[in-house]
């Protein structure tokens, strides 16, 4: 058994999500693929995929040793690459998942660029408001708004997230405008549900915190929908500057608040810890911070 080759066909079919896409994207037919990750499973001891006849899924030691795999596999071929004096010339595919609007409206503006400058990296872009798990999606990078909370990974720092209280001028125009952060508990606030304090907006006057339970008749775990419906003049909307300044500039929305600093959720690129980071992922990471840091979107 070649333990390489079928150490590969077993990551390709995490990653693409079944025996039949691995084999496209590996040149070969199902049933090749199949047998190798058979084969490997017979060489380990360990099953590694528990198989139905729609479906797969990674056992718990499937899972540890993919992980293992990817780190192993990175690291090899960037050794090759190395040896070929090939380091400079990133190749293959780039697995990468964002929120919606971040990358409808901050990564697809730029996209054209990174190929331009890396023409041999293919970029498979999953775009989902939830979260997405790297090791068993096969996502090599990842781009969130929050703290780093697993070990095994690394956070690079992109930006702070400034987040805005809006409303459309109609709905200011029948309710009136809150003064304070507490006069919200008084508003129709619309909620983002992907937070873990869906009900909660946080502010700072200087280095005091305060802290605002807030209600509403509508929450959405998809930023794109709580904008349209902050349009539509249905109540207070907490989002970021790069979402929201075509519309405060057109006055379409107006902010409040503004005295008062809102909370900063650091965007990260994230990726899986191992020895070698992938010369792609490094080089997706450095354009994505190089182009975020000119961009006129995230300032007022």
């Amino acid at each position: 058994m070649d333990q390489l080759s079928a150490m590969r066909a077993f990551v390709r079919v995490v990653q693409t999500g079944s025996f039949s896409a691995a084999g496209r994207d590996m040149h070969t037919t199902q049933t090749t693929i199949s047998k190798k990750v058979a084969a490997l499973e017979n060489h380990i001891g360990v099953k590694l995929l528990t198989r139905s006849s729609r479906d797969h899924a990674l056992t718990q030691a499937g899972a540890e040793y993919y992980e293992t795999c990817v780190n192993l596999l990175g690291e090899l071929d960037e050794a090759e690459a190395r040896a070929r004096s090939d380091i400079a010339l990133p190749r293959g595919v780039l697995r990468i998942t964002a929120p919606v609007a971040f990358g409808r409206l901050l990564l697809a503006p730029i996209i054209s660029e990174f190929f331009s400058r890396y023409p041999d990296i293919q970029v498979d872009l999953l775009l989902s408001d939830k979260h997405v798990d790297l090791i068993s999606d096969g996502i090599d990078v990842a781009i969130r708004a929050r703290q780093l909370e697993d070990s095994t990974l690394i956070a690079r720092h992109l930006f702070n997230n400034n987040m805005l209280v809006l409303a459309s001028p109609d709905y200011f125009e029948q309710f009136g405008k809150p003064i304070t952060p507490n006069d919200l508990q008084q508003h129709n606030c619309l909620a983002y549900a992907g937070m873990k304090t869906v009900n909660t907006w946080r502010f700072y006057d200087d280095d005091k915190e305060i802290t605002v339970p807030v209600k509403g008749n509508f929450q959405s775990d998809n930023g794109d929908v709580l904008l349209e419906v902050a349009l539509s003049g249905l109540g207070l909307v907490l989002l970021p500057i790069w979402m929201v300044k075509p519309y405060l500039e057109s006055g379409q929305l107006v902010q409040v608040l503004a005295n008062y600093t809102g909370q900063d959720i650091p965007f990260n690129a994230i990726y899986p810890h191992s020895r070698y980071t992938p010369l792609k992922v490094r080089c997706f990471v450095d354009f994505l911070k190089e182009k975020l840091a000119q961009c006129e979107a995230l300032t007022l």
